[in-house]
């Protein structure tokens, strides 16, 4: 793992002012640490756990504003660990740590809600540029304050961050949230994988544009679900999002 510590682009803080809240989650305490001193160069605040139990205690106690999780740890899953979190704190963005070569865990990562993931080796300056893309979508929003966006019986406010399909308030993570506000924000225009991916991830992932499919089906599953549908796959050049008809 490259240890070079990260840039300095203006410093992010908590609405109040305060600094950022990161908990950082690695059984193996010398890459925690190394994690954590890089960190606490952007000006954030940092704690770390080392075991899935002690992540959870300390995201009770701590109330960070983002996490980074291994997905291996020593007593239950990173995945276990964020259903937890989440029961507490709905919307905590997440960014995984995976294992180069699984796959597996990926996918099992974000299809459990995470929001991000790194693989190792990884540099520290890749892992504080996510974490700041995760906190912009999840405490900063781009536009004008109080702004609703109101496509068929779909409303998102963007600055209460609430989402209602007709009259049922809609939980969504901090990326989906941002996901739906770019789709509302171009109802019935057709965007591709790579414009989704350039506006809601902000940045190259690789080519790894599957993770559109799945935060479009997390979409679908919660907009939706046992209504007529306003999400729409168009087979070869994106999707677009237009009121149920």
């Amino acid at each position: 793992m490259n240890a070079a510590a990260p840039g300095h682009p203006a410093a992010l803080r908590r609405a109040d002012g305060s600094a950022v809240r990161v908990l950082v989650v690695d059984d193996e305490s010398t890459l925690a640490e190394l994690v954590s001193m890089a960190l606490r160069m952007e000006g954030w605040d940092i704690r770390s756990a080392g075991t899935g139990a002690d992540a959870v205690r300390v995201a009770r106690e701590f109330r960070p504003d983002v996490v980074v999780l291994d997905v291996m740890l020593p007593d239950f899953s990173g995945i276990e660990v964020l259903r937890r979190m989440r029961a507490e704190s709905p919307n905590l963005p997440v960014l995984f740590l995976t294992a180069k070569d699984a796959v597996e865990d990926r996918i099992a990562g974000l299809t459990a809600g995470g929001d991000d993931y790194v693989t190792k080796p990884f540099s520290l300056e890749e892992v504080a540029l996510r974490l700041r893309a995760l906190l912009r979508r999840a405490h900063g929003v781009a536009g004008s304050q109080g702004s609703t966006l109101v496509v068929g019986d779909l409303s998102l406010d963007e600055e209460s961050r609430e989402v209602y399909r007709g009259d049922e308030l809609i939980p969504l993570t901090a990326t989906e949230f941002e996901l739906l506000r770019y789709l509302m924000r171009n109802p019935k225009r057709v965007l591709s994988k790579a414009q989704i991916l350039d506006r809601v991830w902000s940045y190259d992932f690789g080519g790894q544009a599957n993770i559109v499919e799945l935060y479009i089906s997390y979409l679908r599953k919660k907009i939706d679900a046992d209504r007529a549908p306003m999400i729409h796959t168009m087979r070869g050049a994106g999707y677009v999002l237009k009121p149920a008809s």
